[in-house]
């Protein structure tokens, strides 16, 4: 584990961790997205060309470069399911129930249904192990929790692709996560450790918020449940896939160009995530606006 990942476990659990096993906090309850931080990313959606912050390699940068946002216009993506290391993070109300033994009434798994595209994610508590790696691949996963105090840990693996960011930055089958969630009264916080051999130079941290619904009426969120693909460009090639040919994607210096940015830091990498390297963005020449690269 990389020390970043390390020194900030370490900050956030050092006064919980330490708590005994009685002390084990329900998670019941509906849970409403907060979007109080990254809300542009993760509401409208992060610009193209924005890596920033995000520990890619080499591989990963070539398919981000490559992707085409119309991609997302064929039938086969227009109801594609984020994978859980993402899907927390769009718009999203989850409502988190235990599964109970009724012989021993021990609670043996915490389920959790996202109304994002009506996801249903099992946490199984009962020291199952993991399936062989050939075992079949889904949206969610397969996760595993054990309480650390009042903290709950969670390993989740077999994990279709997805993406780490939605503007292209992927995410690999091969990617493992583990979560911590903790609860502060009517505030439920996700930290996220995302592990992608394929695509990632260095884990990924995440910290999401969620705040406990109090009424039960319905909420907006419901109008995700239900997904009908259709027809969004008539007349396309069935078999024609957007897509951007190496080096030949236009709009990967608009994001620098737009902010008043150095374009280096924009492609991401691990070094873009840690805080000394504002002092070397610093003396990084400022990308040309999109009005001056047009002349």
């Amino acid at each position: 584990m990389h020390r970043f990942t390390v020194l900030f476990v370490a900050l956030v659990f050092a006064p919980v961790l330490v708590s005994p096993a009685a002390a084990q906090s329900s998670l019941n309850g509906d849970w409403q997205g907060l979007f109080h931080e990254d809300q542009p990313e993760r509401g409208p959606g992060p610009e193209l060309g924005d890596y920033l912050g995000i520990p890619i390699n080499d591989a990963g940068r070539q398919y981000a470069d490559s992707w085409d946002a119309s991609r997302l216009t064929l039938p086969e993506h227009q109801c594609r399911a984020h994978v859980s290391p993402y899907i927390y993070r769009g718009p999203i109300r989850v409502k988190i129930t235990e599964e109970i033994d009724p012989g021993t009434q021990t609670v043996t798994a915490i389920r959790h249904f996202l109304g994002t595209y009506a996801q249903e994610r099992m946490i199984w508590l009962d020291g199952r192990p993991h399936p062989p790696e050939d075992a079949p691949h889904t949206w969610m996963g397969f996760s595993t929790g054990q309480w650390q105090g009042n903290v709950l840990r969670v390993v989740t693996t077999h994990l279709k692709q997805g993406w780490h960011r939605r503007n292209g930055i992927p995410m690999s089958a091969r990617t493992t996560m583990t979560e911590y969630f903790f609860r502060h009264g009517n505030a439920l916080t996700q930290l996220s450790i995302t592990e992608d051999p394929v695509f990632l130079s260095e884990p990924l941290v995440k910290t999401t918020n969620l705040l406990l619904v109090v009424d039960s009426q319905p909420g907006p969120y419901q109008a995700w449940l239900f997904c009908q693909a259709d027809d969004e460009v008539p007349g396309r090639d069935p078999a024609y896939v957007p897509h951007h040919l190496i080096g030949k994607n236009p709009y990967l210096t608009e994001f620098a160009s737009q902010h008043a940015l150095p374009v280096e830091p924009t492609r991401g990498g691990a070094e873009t995530m840690y805080p000394e390297y504002m002092a070397k963005v610093k003396t990084m020449p400022i990308a040309p606006s999109s009005r001056q690269s047009s002349r």
